[in-house]
């Protein structure tokens, strides 16, 4: 905790303020989300069908939304958009407390997506530019551990107001955004957008949008790194599955201690790992090295599952090992992955190129999805954690791959980096 304090410490006010601003972000956001598809179940009584229409609304306007939100913070700076993202959230999540028709429910999950997609990339592209190029990297690790502490602390929040009403849920979580659009407002300073052009903004943005479709080892470098993002992803969807594998209908418990592992092994390891890497490691090899350890973490849970005390007993283990070595892995990988980012959009541009990263990874968030879903449906219970290994050791060989190549090393070509 020391070395937390010290190193939140030594950065300039406008980079805590938006680590806090991440922590209240995701305190805010799971807060309310782990529970909304329950309260529009039961609590409203909705069909299965439009609760998974509300819900997927809100994800599509999300990554769908991305590269807009990324494009308007360049064009308009960065300060607006995540002002502006705040509030929507803020109204997004109060009508999800009061509305009970479906056309006003799906408005307000639009709203909830469209709100990450405006501060997403605007946070992380001001963050990058205000810590600046020598502590890119430990920013960027400084800021997981705020927004890993918010995705632990906000589903217990949660829990307690839902003890109460599910509205007080939805009141505190808009509250919080509330509060976190005024701060930042009052308090986090304005950064006009660099190089913005005289051209009429359609022709600008398409420009913009050209020189990023261009960047090969940009374009290369996402989609190596689409894997890290479906891997992350199965402690909501493979790992549940296979605790109700193990314990039926009372998962509950095992997938709660799931979440919370994951968090406290990210919190607990994201400093230090990221300091034996930058002692040790190229930022390249720091990310080859987290996948590969995401891939490993799949291996517990090869041999299945098995019957009686003991049987449940190593799945648990097995679970609990998945979930903590994908959090390291992550970890590991994270801060040299913003970075790397930054590196290759040449510095500029660097909300828009966050958020085409941004929907890159949403659109195989929810194809890889599909994929596991379909693999969990064919019956051979190895198989989806054998394709899940070897995506995360074969993401981590391409990255590997283009790091040999020159891909990730070698500066962008001026005549790419060019408005």
């Amino acid at each position: 905790m020391k070395g937390l304090r010290a190193q939140v410490a030594s950065f300039d006010a406008s980079v805590r303020l938006l680590m806090v601003n991440q922590f209240g972000i995701n305190l805010g956001f799971y807060m309310l989300m782990p529970y909304l598809a329950d309260h529009l179940a039961h609590g409203l009584g909705l069909a299965a069908w439009t609760v998974g229409l509300v819900l997927g609304v809100r994800n599509l306007f999300q990554q769908g939304m991305f590269l807009i939100g990324g494009t308007l913070a360049d064009r308009y700076g960065c300060k607006p958009m995540i002002l502006a993202g705040c509030a929507l959230r803020t109204v997004a999540f109060g009508l999800l407390g009061v509305v009970d028709m479906l056309p006003a429910l799906v408005l307000a999950s639009a709203a909830t997506g469209l709100a990450g997609a405006l501060f997403n990339p605007a946070v992380r592209a001001y963050l990058a530019e205000a810590a600046g190029h020598e502590r890119r990297v430990e920013a960027f690790a400084t800021f997981n551990v705020f927004y890993q502490a918010g995705i632990l602390i906000g589903p217990l929040a949660g829990l307690a107001l839902l003890a109460w009403d599910f509205r007080a849920v939805c009141a505190v979580a808009a509250l919080v955004f509330g509060v976190l659009a005024l701060l930042q407002w009052r308090a986090l300073p304005a950064r006009p957008p660099r190089g913005r052009s005289a051209e009429p903004a359609w022709r600008a943005i398409a420009s913009d949008w050209r020189t990023i479709a261009a960047n090969r080892p940009f374009l290369l470098f996402a989609a190596a790194m689409t894997g890290s993002y479906v891997l992350a992803f199965q402690v909501y969807l493979a790992l549940p599955l296979r605790a109700r594998e193990l314990f039926g209908e009372r998962t509950g418990l095992v997938t709660g201690a799931i979440f919370a592992v994951s968090a406290l092994a990210a919190l607990s390891g994201q400093l230090r790992l990221t300091a034996w890497a930058k002692r040790n490691l190229s930022g390249p090899r720091a990310i080859t090295y987290g996948l590969a350890v995401m891939g490993g973490a799949f291996l517990p849970l090869l041999p299945g599952s098995h019957p009686g005390v003991l049987g449940k007993a190593a799945g648990v283990l097995a679970l609990t090992a998945c979930a903590a070595l994908l959090a390291w892995g992550g970890a590991l990988l994270y801060p040299f992955e913003m970075d790397t980012v930054v590196r290759l959009s040449g510095d500029r541009l660097v909300a828009t190129y966050y958020g085409a990263y941004n929907t890159a990874s949403g659109i195989a968030i929810s194809a890889g999805n599909l994929l596991v879903g379909a693999l969990f449906d064919t019956g051979v219970r190895w198989l989806p954690w054998a394709v899940l290994a070897a995506t995360g050791f074969g993401c981590a060989g391409l990255v590997a791959w283009l790091y040999r190549a020159g891909h990730l090393a070698t500066p962008l070509p001026a005549a790419t980096v060019a408005g």
